[in-house]
């Protein structure tokens, strides 16, 4: 099994190249056009989290390209540092399974022999309970550690995560089954030693107005770009996000990006805070104002863009180039 591995990383150059020039082609032939229209960042920035890392050992360092590769693909790369943090705690890049994935897709553990599949599959099912956990960080923590089954118990008792819950649910699915102990009730401890909270690198850290849209805008991370739509049943476009979710503080923004720039009131990149509008430019042809997202400090926005629902750099690459203006609409 292990020489197929190695072959894996030693492809001949040429037909990579080729393939990739291919899958860019595509790409390019994919990208909207008309209102609201977006194209794809070609820019990974891998600090879009609310979260540095800190501590990780060089056996899981080594694996990064490929978590950024993967957390980019299912559009999680504002949790690439919880993600790495994870895999600290899972493995710490001591076995070939560096995500202990293999029982998410119901094989034995270490099943899976191969690192890159391992992050692939672990940070598919990262986002599956993340997206049930409604972007709660330590509920998606706990429940990678116990099941998805450990969301709906703190579901039925409150809806938030605390440790008194992943004890009592550790004691009960132990007593169910006759085991002595069930899972690792402190694992989101045990991950949060691998992790620095900072807050002005984007995360969503906020109060009142601006939490009450972020509250609604991360229920639908990583949810496909869907032109035209507006609202949670038919999915998002970028100016569909942002008047579906500035609705819920109680502000009533027009329907495109155009309509909601002219309605904002301009704001310098000095001014510039946490719940006002970011605008850009020159996306597809025709209006002046083309893509909109949600400006969340730290030169990050929240967006809906071809990529997916996803926290995006403005200070880098392609949302740097078309970037146009900051908008207020929060008092």
């Amino acid at each position: 099994m292990m020489w197929k591995i190695l072959l894996r990383w030693g492809v001949p150059l040429l037909p990579f190249v080729s393939m990739l020039l291919l899958c860019l082609i595509v790409v390019a032939v994919m990208a909207g056009s008309g209102d609201d229209g977006e194209q794809e960042s070609t820019n990974l920035d891998t600090n879009d989290s609310a979260y540095s890392s800190t501590g990780l050992a060089p056996e899981i360092e080594r694996f990064r390209p490929l978590f950024e590769k993967y957390a980019q693909k299912y559009g999680m790369t504002a949790q690439l540092n919880v993600i790495m943090a994870l895999s600290m705690q899972e493995s710490g890049g001591r076995v070939l399974d560096v995500m202990q994935s293999s029982e998410s897709i119901g094989l034995p553990p270490n099943s899976i022999l191969d690192p890159e599949r391992s992050i692939d599959v672990g940070i598919q099912h990262f986002k599956n309970v993340f997206q049930k956990a409604h972007g709660d960080i330590k509920l998606t923590l706990q429940s990678y550690n116990y099941g998805g089954g450990f969301i709906d118990y703190v579901l039925a008792r409150g809806g938030a995560y605390t440790k008194e819950l992943a004890l009592s649910f550790s004691s009960y699915e132990a007593s169910k089954l006759g085991w002595q102990s069930y899972g690792d009730p402190s694992y989101v401890d045990h991950v949060m030693r691998y992790l620095k909270a900072t807050p002005s690198s984007g995360g969503v850290v906020a109060s009142g107005d601006f939490k009450k849209v972020m509250n609604e805008a991360l229920k639908y991370q990583g949810n496909p770009y869907v032109w035209g739509g507006a609202n949670p049943a038919s999915g998002f476009d970028c100016s569909g996000l942002t008047s579906w979710c500035y609705r819920m503080a109680g502000v009533q923004l027009p329907r495109t990006a155009q309509e909601q720039f002219n309605t904002a009131k301009r704001v310098s990149e000095t001014e510039a805070r946490a719940g006002d509008l970011v605008f850009f430019s020159g996306t597809y042809a025709g209006k002046l104002i083309t893509h909109v997202g949600i400006y969340l400090g730290g030169g990050k926005m929240y967006n809906s863009n071809d990529s997916g629902i996803e926290y995006s750099s403005i200070t880098t690459g392609y949302w740097k180039a078309h970037f146009y203006s900051y908008g207020r609409v929060l008092n």
